[in-house]
């Protein structure tokens, strides 16, 4: 074999912070504090202000490979733990303020995380599971909603004695940097340990035109918490780039975003599904009160996005959504919904089909769809299998070697998504593979269904679940949210329906509900809805129109 005569260059988080120093030194990072003021420093300041967190930390003994977790909204010191664990050697552990004291409890454990940092405000929900966390020797708080409590360090105070420059080490590029754990929907939650070298090969591919396509004339608004997924890479891609940063702090709801996109100019933003819907229906309701003219483009992932949701804001308001898939074991982008040139001149209805897809693969991640037998099934758009993905930034196993059953013996890992992959590639998620409905042995996409109803004019949300039944074991029921002021029958509903699916596909039953369960990601909780309502055709079978 004839060997390449490159440098042998680690590929680390250490070259993003210096390079934001050297290139960038006078991009900013905007924050929004809980009272609603703003934060405003550069990215030197930035780079500073680690480096005396590096140093704190190393004071504390922290010490290679330690995790360092951080129970706080999206804001500049969240970021700055970001980039000092890592470029340090430790790793960064992020948890999801969302779960139940006794999931956080659970995995801070399992992790062994030796120091926390968190914000003020968030203190309560962290003496919740603070006793069930032997390993944790330092709590940091964050002054964001006044002084560290006696007892505890307080992050500013930590920081003013230290040097505002460090010595990072040479680092492994294979060498563990940050940890985020899955939302655990079935079973306990599993942990990912990325590498330096998978969060910057994830970084380079998302920054690619055809992907995210960041740069560093942007202004990023990352909505998706940086507990989630690692904000889907936006922090590493911001950094990376040079990009203007905003991050919003606690104050998620529409109007609080609107008024941060229209005042930053923010050009390139990020967020779940549930979040663009409430931006959506409160841009329908005061269309002018916003200037989001400099919006180039809208990320949406974390579940299938209604194909009404980016119809609405590209017809209604001109705003381009993109929709994306990913999962926390891909660090976490897969695909991305951008129009191939071949598309350029097809149908508006054909370029429309493939943008409400979930897109075709990121360069390096590879993807098949496989059969209950284990056959490789056609990309013919229509046969439904799970998705398996490899790939550089794919996990190759979870945190202490748990759910090796998710991993191939030819080294691929099953997603749990039920797909179909048309000729272009373009991925259609139809289910979570836990979630399809089994009807009398047929297969039945809840998340078809629930696109077409949210198409409704009256509908706000629509969760599709399966409920039992006596004759075919599983029904499919809908739950519906109607939108304020507006009313709908199930007979109109059905008759909605009625043009675009098989008589079977009809749900049986229409449930009107003030809200839909979700899980701490945003995403419907549909083990809740079958808790709750999964008997309701077996106590009311005049309701079941399946037989």
């Amino acid at each position: 074999m004839l060997a390449g005569r490159m440098m042998d260059f680690p590929l680390t988080l250490t070259h993003f912070l210096e390079r934001a120093r050297t290139y960038f030194p006078r991009s900013e990072i905007v924050s929004r504090n809980p009272d609603k003021s703003l934060h405003r420093y550069t990215f030197a300041d930035f780079y500073k202000r680690t480096c005396k967190l590096a140093n704190a930390l190393t004071r504390l003994g922290v010490k290679s490979g330690d995790r360092v977790a951080t129970l706080c909204w999206n804001h500049y010191r969240h970021l700055e733990v970001y980039y000092a664990a890592p470029a340090m050697g430790a790793v960064v552990h992020t948890l999801n303020l969302r779960l139940h004291p006794n999931d956080l409890g659970y995995i801070a454990r399992h992790a062994e995380d030796t120091v926390l940092v968190v914000d003020r405000s968030l203190l309560p929900l962290f003496e919740k599971f603070a006793d069930h966390v032997p390993s944790l020797r330092h709590v940091i708080v964050v002054p964001d909603a006044g002084p560290a409590p006696e007892g505890k360090l307080d992050y500013e105070q930590l920081l003013a004695p230290e040097s505002d420059s460090f010595d990072f080490p040479e680092l492994d590029e294979k060498s563990a940097a940050m940890l985020c754990y899955t939302s655990g929907t079935t079973g306990n939650p599993k942990g990912v340990l990325y590498s330096h070298r998978s969060i910057v090969l994830h970084t380079l591919g998302s920054c690619m035109p055809d992907v995210v396509g960041m740069r560093e004339s942007d202004t990023v608004l990352p909505v998706v918490p940086m507990f989630h997924a690692a904000a889907w890479g936006l922090a590493f891609d911001g950094i990376f780039t040079g990009a203007k940063m905003v991050m919003p702090g606690p104050h998620l709801d529409p109007q609080s975003l609107l008024d941060l996109m229209a005042a930053e100019k923010v050009t390139l933003a990020g967020g779940v599904p549930t979040i663009w819907i409430g931006i959506l229906a409160l841009l329908d309701q005061e269309p002018k009160k916003w200037d989001l003219s400099a919006m180039r483009s809208m990320l949406i992932g974390g579940s299938a996005a209604p194909p009404a949701l980016i119809d609405g804001f590209r017809k209604r308001h001109g705003l381009e959504v993109v929709h994306a898939w990913g999962m926390t074991e891909l660090s976490p982008v897969g695909t991305m919904a951008k129009l191939k040139q071949e598309l350029k001149h097809a149908s508006p209805e054909e370029q429309f089909d493939a943008r409400a897809t979930q897109g075709y693969a990121l360069p390096f991640v590879e993807t098949r769809v496989v059969a209950d037998d284990g056959r490789h099934l056609p990309w013919d758009g229509k046969t439904m299998g799970e998705l398996e993905v490899r790939g550089p930034w794919v996990a190759a196993s979870y945190f202490n070697d748990e759910g090796k059953d998710r991993f191939t013996a030819d080294g691929w890992f099953k997603t749990g998504d039920v797909v179909t992959l048309d000729k272009n590639g373009y991925v259609r998620i139809c289910d979570r593979a836990k979630e399809v409905i089994k009807s009398g042995g047929e297969w039945i996409s809840s998340v078809a269904l629930e696109n077409a109803l949210m198409a409704h004019p009256a509908v706000l949300e629509a969760a599709v679940f399966a409920g039992k039944h006596a004759k075919w074991d599983e029904r499919p029921l809908a739950a519906v949210v109607l939108k304020p002021g507006h009313t709908a029958t199930k007979q109109e509903l059905a008759a909605h329906l009625e043009k675009q699916f098989a008589k079977f596909w009809m749900p049986d039953d229409y449930l009107f509900i003030q809200q839909i369960p979700r899980n701490s990601t945003g995403k419907f909780l549909k083990a809740k809805l079958r808790e709750e309502f999964g008997d309701h055709l077996v106590k009311n079978p005049v309701a079941s129109s399946a037989g």
